[in-house]
């Protein structure tokens, strides 16, 4: 359809609305769970109108203003409003303020690091989206050290119960830690990938989305993101490079963190500090062979 046609897509309206992704507000139309002025609508294309009253299930929707909210998952919670097997879930320790907001993507009850919260349908799509290739940064500390053939198995792939499976880029960080990279991944992907080659993940952190860091939020802390903030969730750092095995080089490093969150720079004194400028001093002895 034209882009100028009048009306917003419903599933477009249904997702600023905060009721999903547009994928799972088409699933919800499909289902015929979608009402546009009292009427069940299944039609794909329609469109809403200015004044039109729209109601999934029985609560009426409308667009909302869209909130982000980086919130740093502690270890032990699931991301779910509720559980069926009754653990505890995120929800317990988010602040009230930002309950009404949806977690993007999951990270697994044993692992920690940062997710996004937010009630903007549209921004969830892109952040979960397999056409969008928005890089996620993993830092992983294994049960005991490794050599550097696990790192390039990680890269060419690794076939598993749930089929080849990749990371898009690894760098070892010391003798039982690496830093992974994915674009795309099944549930559990690095536990599984590495469990394949018979080690186990004694520590998972996910400490970037896009370009944006999250290394100086607090665990079990939130921070709401300005459009800065957000713009660095749909952009991979432009010098992310795919590095091999022992290589050394510097890895993401266009990757920024929380503006309000900069680490404070180390205010210990180097030791080779250059001698400060001093003028010359004139000399009170007259030159050799000019004496009286």
């Amino acid at each position: 359809m034209s882009s100028n046609q009048p009306g917003t897509r419903l599933n477009k309206y249904l997702a600023s609305c905060g009721v999903g992704s547009r994928r799972s507000c088409d699933t919800l139309i499909q289902e015929g769970q979608v009402f546009v002025n009292h009427s069940c609508c299944t039609n794909m294309g329609t469109r809403v109108m200015p004044g039109d009253i729209v109601r999934v299930g029985k609560k009426i929707v409308s667009p909302r203003a869209p909130e982000v909210v980086l919130f740093n998952k502690p270890r032990g919670l699931v991301c779910s409003a509720s559980d069926e097997l009754g653990r505890e879930t995120i929800y317990a320790v988010i602040p009230q303020k930002y309950q009404h907001l949806k977690n993007v993507g999951r990270l697994d009850m044993d692992s920690e690091g940062i997710i996004v919260l937010t009630n903007d349908g549209e921004l969830a799509q892109t952040l979960t989206h397999p056409r969008q290739k928005i890089e996620k940064e993993y830092l992983v500390t294994l049960d005991q050290s490794f050599d550097n053939e696990v790192l390039e198995k990680l890269l060419t792939g690794v076939h598993t119960s749930e089929g080849r499976l990749t990371a898009k880029s690894v760098k070892r960080v010391s003798s039982r830690r690496v830093r992974v990279v994915l674009v795309t991944g099944v549930k559990r992907q690095i536990r599984i990938m590495f469990e394949a080659l018979h080690l186990k993940v004694t520590k998972l952190v996910r400490i970037r989305i896009g370009s944006l860091m999250g290394n100086a939020l607090e665990v079990g802390k939130c921070h709401p993101l300005d459009e800065e903030d957000i713009e660095l969730l749909k952009t991979n750092p432009k010098e992310s490079r795919t590095s091999r095995a022992g290589s050394g080089e510097s890895f993401q490093k266009s990757a920024k963190p929380l503006g309000m969150n900069v680490a404070k720079k180390s205010t210990r004194k180097s030791s080779k500090r250059p001698a400060p400028y001093m003028p010359a001093r004139k000399s009170s002895k007259a030159p050799k062979g000019r004496r009286k």
